[in-house]
């Protein structure tokens, strides 16, 4: 659990914010990394102080409630040190959920603004979905109260963070020239190495969220060689399926199989696969990922045909792919899974599929509503968005006083600079990148 715990705050930092900051301009590479690492910083003391009592406190197996209280566990009172761990675990998944939403208000969203919302919406938002989808039931293998099995976090962790995304987006509005204005990834090696380490630390995300259910440490021991097996494989062959499926429908719609395309890819097939990693066999898992890359490939370019301005295609990936692998279940779940529930292929029925909507439409219109609120909060009093004149100049410059790439070092001459806090930083100019 130490090895998953790491694993998952590197899917933050710097794994996330070496993904986003590739597919940001390079005038905004560095405020899109910020992004995260504050997020990191933010929610992990929060999560600490209240987050953890709002996702375990009171009698969790009783399974009677929708939220707990943030006092009863306050920094962790009452919380013997060999359960910091767990604590940790479940931390890091807080903080990427939170940092996944930064990737769609690249640009034009201020630093203060975020430096506010992150953590309201980490408190209003999170930890109460985490507490309806983690905490289990003395009476059932599935945990959560929100009905819908999920292993690791469609629900709680992407259809999350993928509303708030398109929440935020939509009252930001539309970058300065989109989408006329061509808005490419600056560096995609960024990218690509952020996607792969991605996938890397997602064995942290998936497998280390086992839960034990047995009796005696030998259940456990048998559970743990079995469930993790079956978590690990499926982890694996979702995300290979889900490249073939994403770079399949991009050479059909658009005549080229990209490595924007292939890294999206993982990231579709990771994200479908969380909620349904240890609930379908290998053959579930490869038709999930297919189907995820193949419909996150087409849902991307929903935002030009739509109106709404996501930078890096959060909705189309984590909103989408959350809920394609989340409905999923309900097809392909086996009752050797985790849950113990046949699908609807495997002669279940439309209950556990029925069941799996619900919680898609549960965690749909909380985050929703509670992501509007926070955001008409900051709106109307500090405000969401960087100034004109900043933005087209550089969030990066406006916000941090910095540039990521120094062009003219060492070229003699000055006179092309601009003061910032750390004194002058060239600006980079549309041309230079």
């Amino acid at each position: 659990m130490l090895i998953a715990t790491a694993l998952v705050l590197m899917m933050t930092v710097p794994a996330l914010a070496l993904f986003y900051g590739g597919m940001s301009r390079s005038k905004s590479v560095l405020n899109m990394m910020m992004m995260s690492y504050i997020a990191a910083a933010i929610v992990g003391i929060l999560y600490v102080a209240v987050g953890w009592s709002m996702g375990w406190s009171g009698d969790v197996a009783s399974g009677g409630t929708f939220f707990a209280s943030p006092f009863d566990m306050l920094w962790l009172k009452d919380v013997a040190t060999e359960g910091y761990v767990s604590v940790m675990f479940q931390m890091t998944f807080a903080i990427i959920t939170v940092a996944l939403i930064s990737g769609a208000v690249a640009d034009r969203m201020k630093f203060s603004a975020w430096v506010v919302f992150v953590p309201l919406w980490a408190l209003l938002c999170y930890f109460p979905m985490a507490h309806m989808v983690f905490s289990c039931t003395e009476d059932s293998l599935i945990c959560g109260r929100i009905g819908a099995q999920d292993y690791a976090g469609g629900t709680a962790v992407h259809i999350n963070a993928g509303v708030a995304a398109l929440v935020l987006v939509l009252l930001l509005g539309k970058r300065i020239g989109w989408p006329k204005d061509q808005m490419r990834p600056h560096n995609l090696t960024l990218t690509m190495l952020g996607a792969g380490l991605l996938w890397f630390g997602w064995y942290g995300f998936n497998v280390g969220s086992i839960v034990f259910t047995g009796t005696t440490d030998e259940e456990n021991l048998a559970q743990f060689f079995s469930e993790t097996g079956r978590t690990f494989a499926n982890t694996t062959l979702a995300t290979m399926a889900a490249i073939l499926g994403w770079l399949l429908i991009e050479r059909l719609m658009h005549g080229k199989a990209t490595s924007l395309g292939a890294a999206s890819g993982i990231v579709a097939g990771l994200v479908a696969i969380t909620p349904a990693a240890g609930a379908v066999d290998i053959e579930g898992a490869v038709a999930i990922g297919v189907i995820a890359g193949a419909v996150c490939a087409w849902a991307v370019g929903l935002k030009y045909k739509l109106g709404y301005d996501d930078s890096l295609d959060v909705v189309g990936v984590h909103l989408v792919g959350g809920i394609v692998g989340t409905v999923l279940i309900g097809v392909f779940s086996t009752s050797d899974g985790a849950g113990g529930i046949d699908g609807l292929l495997y002669g279940g029925g439309a209950g556990s599929l029925g069941d799996q909507v619900l919680g898609v439409l549960v965690a749909v219109v909380f985050s929703g509503v509670v992501t509007a609120i926070i955001a008409l909060a900051i709106k109307f009093t500090m405000g969401l968005r960087i100034d004109e004149e900043d933005e087209v100049e550089g969030i990066d410059l406006a916000a941090h006083g910095e540039t990521a790439y120094d062009l003219h070092t060492g070229m003699g001459g000055g006179g092309g600079g601009k003061t910032g806090v750390l004194g002058t930083q060239p600006v980079v100019t549309e041309g230079a990148r």
